[in-house]
């Protein structure tokens, strides 16, 4: 009986050392090594959004023939592309071009929204930032353009987005 209360004492003891231990090991590393995200004159530029982009083509009117082909299920008259237009965005910051990037629509049929994600280290204080993005493939140059001068602070994170509601580049 006395053997089986020292075991019991060990055990516990040696439960208590192990959790001690844990406990330890997590706190060192909880405070070391130290993490900074950026330097002290240091800000952040974030270009982050998803747009679904225009079609690549018009809706079009289906001839007779081509109806009469198809199953009584399938006969819609008009007939319209289910593929998207890749997104191609440029940043610009004090003149330099900093960014540009064709993203292209996701799922098997390219029908889904076009993602861009991309982060910039910038040195702080004032710049003049320049945002063009193109989501419909038959027209050329950009439909959305956002230029806008900044001041950022040490540490300030500037996200740049896209608002599909009011079709515009914002600047957060």
């Amino acid at each position: 009986m006395n053997e089986k209360k020292s075991m019991t004492a060990m055990t516990w003891l040696g439960q208590v050392l192990l959790y001690a231990l844990f406990a330890a090991v997590i706190g060192v590393f909880s405070r070391w090594p130290s993490y900074q995200p950026l330097a002290p004159d240091q800000a952040m530029i974030k270009l982050s959004f998803s747009h679904h982009g225009k079609p690549v083509s018009e809706c079009r009117q289906a001839s007779a023939a081509e109806l009469a082909k198809l199953p009584p299920n399938m006969r819609a008259p008009v007939r319209c592309p289910r593929e998207r237009s890749p997104v191609t965005v440029e940043l610009d910051i004090d003149g330099v071009a900093s960014y540009r990037h064709v993203a292209v629509p996701s799922g098997l049929s390219r029908d889904g929204a076009s993602a861009v994600y991309h982060r910039l280290q910038v040195p702080a204080g004032s710049h003049r930032i320049a945002v063009r993005l193109n989501d419909d493939a038959r027209t050329p140059g950009f439909a959305h353009v956002r230029e806008a001068s900044v001041v950022l602070k040490p540490a300030q994170i500037l996200i740049i987005d896209f608002d599909p509601e009011k079709g515009e580049i914002t600047l957060q």
